[in-house]
């Protein structure tokens, strides 16, 4: 299942990672250097959430910008208490 969210089209990106030793010069150090530089992947903050959508409740991968920022809409709570039978 991809990590595609379907509001705000968030997806994975890829970017690098950088690995550096030494001691910073205004530490007294002669600088930092880079050791190795690898791949690395960023991945959206993908939620499982109930949300209405079409009048109908289902369950959908949504990010948590999507979330916060309102774009999805979550169905009532339920009043059903098992013992008023």
């Amino acid at each position: 299942m991809p990590r595609v969210c379907p509001f705000t089209g968030k997806k994975t990106s890829s970017g690098g990672k950088v690995s550096r030793r030494g001691k910073a010069k205004y530490l007294g150090g002669v600088g930092r250097k880079i050791t190795s530089r690898t791949k690395r992947q960023f991945k959206a903050n993908m939620q499982r959430v109930r949300a209405v959508i079409d009048g109908k409740v289902v369950r959908i991968n949504v990010s948590t910008k999507a979330i916060r920022a309102g774009l999805i809409e979550k169905p009532l709570k339920r009043n059903w208490n098992p013992d008023e039978n």
